[in-house]
């Protein structure tokens, strides 16, 4: 533009790299995404600055609330670099809402928050669809969310994605852990492959390897190694629900970062340990293959889930009642320890035979 000859620039937000009708169109796109996850307490409409959740409408009486934020790590990084982003979400909500049932609380709503240089309203919402079909799997609403484009931030193609969930257990339902004692039994909940965990080493792996995600996989060669790696995250939410419901659980831990010694030695009260036989459970292939790179057994089972991604503590009375239980509810359940009494010399999970068992 020019005013007697001088020129004079007209600064936008769009000119500047942002496009605010493109986010308000991805809004409107996503609505019914939102309003499918609408359940009691919450009606999951989208466009408020802020949303309201109501736990006595959800059935609650003395509810005490359990918070949880996570995100999925650099399996980002495989979504983008096979150009599938529809199973992200499911992990993002996973992450939040498996850390919420181990207190024996109930997931009432989840918020996401999405990032990128440029937003690409496709990508964004395949990304959604996937939150969406994680907050319905896990019986939980979709009430908000912020979709930020920050150029300079992300280069093109990148993106970033946080959740935000919000549960609650009545006060008297709390999952703490205290009760549990030497002989308790550990039941292992099958997971649906690496989950988010671990991710940057299995890349260093196949950078190191020069393998292709879009090729078959060796070790499965009826998919595509990226196609293995993208599995979303198990959400265990309903089935341990419904076994703790039923009294039967003494506590739960998730198998995420840090594998067996970190998770599960965090239910576990002062003076206990958990032992654990590695050859109670087929090694899934794609730890199998882990393990043929190069990964040892003990790295492997203190930075991935090894076929595991849930365990609960029971007592062995009522093991095979809590076992009917979870696997009438979809889980593959398998008995794979035991609570044992700590010494100084013992470690607070004792991992027995995974050396033999997982380099079969």
């Amino acid at each position: 533009m020019q005013d007697g000859g001088k020129v004079i620039n007209q600064f936008t937000y769009k000119n500047a790299g942002v496009n605010l009708n493109a986010g308000a169109a991805l809004v409107e796109a996503i609505k019914p995404l939102a309003r499918s996850t609408a359940r009691r307490g919450a009606g999951a409409e989208l466009g408020g600055f802020g949303a309201m959740f109501d736990p006595a409408a959800a059935g609650f009486h003395d509810p005490i609330l359990v918070s949880a934020t996570d995100g999925v790590g650099t399996k980002l990084k495989i979504a983008t670099a096979t150009g599938r982003h529809d199973t992200i979400g499911i992990d993002l909500v996973a992450m939040c809402v498996n850390d919420l049932v181990v207190q024996g609380a109930e997931p009432l709503f989840f918020l996401d928050y999405f990032a990128s240089g440029r937003l690409d309203a496709a990508l964004a919402e395949a990304v959604i669809s996937g939150i969406a079909e994680g907050c319905r799997a896990a019986g939980c609403a979709l009430i908000g969310g912020e979709t930020a484009e920050m150029p300079d931030m992300y280069a093109d193609g990148d993106y970033d994605v946080a959740g935000f969930s919000v549960g609650a257990v009545e006060r008297d339902g709390i999952l703490t852990g205290d009760g549990i004692t030497e002989g308790d039994l550990l039941l292992g909940l099958a997971s649906s492959g690496l989950h988010s965990n671990g991710f940057s080493l299995v890349r260093r792996i196949i950078a190191d390897l020069g393998l292709d995600l879009d090729a078959k996989a060796d070790f499965q060669p009826d998919r595509r190694l990226g196609e293995i790696l993208l599995t979303p995250t198990r959400i265990y939410v309903k089935s341990c629900l419904a076994a703790h419901r039923a009294g039967l659980l003494k506590g739960l831990a998730h198998i995420t970062g840090g594998g067996f010694p970190e998770n599960i030695p965090r239910v576990l009260p002062e003076g206990l340990a958990a032992e654990i036989d590695a050859a109670s459970w087929d090694l899934p292939p794609v730890f199998g293959w882990l393990v043929g790179a190069g990964v040892a057994p003990e790295e492997l089972a203190r930075t991935f889930n090894c076929g595991i991604g849930m365990v609960a503590v029971v007592a062995p009375g009522r093991a095979a009642e809590a076992e009917d239980i979870l696997s009438v509810s979809g889980e593959t359940v398998r008995r794979i320890g035991e609570v044992v009494a700590r010494t100084p010399q013992l470690p607070d999970v004792i991992l027995s035979g995974a050396d033999q068992a997982w380099r079969g």
